[in-house]
């Protein structure tokens, strides 16, 4: 798992690669707090195009994120994840809270 995070004036991005669970989430956690609390952003976009797994540790990692966000009046949105962890995102009920773009690889319709 990687975490590679690039900043613009108002938005941090956080590209995020390779399984998202349990023994990754904390790290990762840990690492993008600094930043969010460091720079204090408008928007957390989570790019997720990388990812090729994601657990239950995923939706603790995304709401955690976004409560902190939050709590800062910012908001979060992820970006580009695959079919799959789209549709977990969706079941979970995060659509309802943050904003999910389009999936990866997913054609206009």
């Amino acid at each position: 798992m990687a975490i590679e995070i690039n900043t613009n004036e108002e938005n941090l991005l956080a590209k995020i690669s390779g399984e998202l669970d349990h023994h990754t989430a904390a790290t990762m956690r840990a690492e993008l707090d600094e930043k969010i609390k460091n720079l204090n952003p408008n928007k957390l976009l989570l790019d997720f195009s990388d990812v090729s797994f994601m657990d239950s540790s995923g939706i603790g990692f995304i709401m955690g994120r976004y409560k902190l966000m939050k709590e800062n009046g910012g908001g979060v949105e992820v970006i580009n994840a695959p079919r799959g962890i789209n549709k977990v995102l969706k079941i979970s009920g995060l659509d309802k809270i943050i904003t999910i773009g389009r999936c990866k690889n997913e054609d206009n319709q």
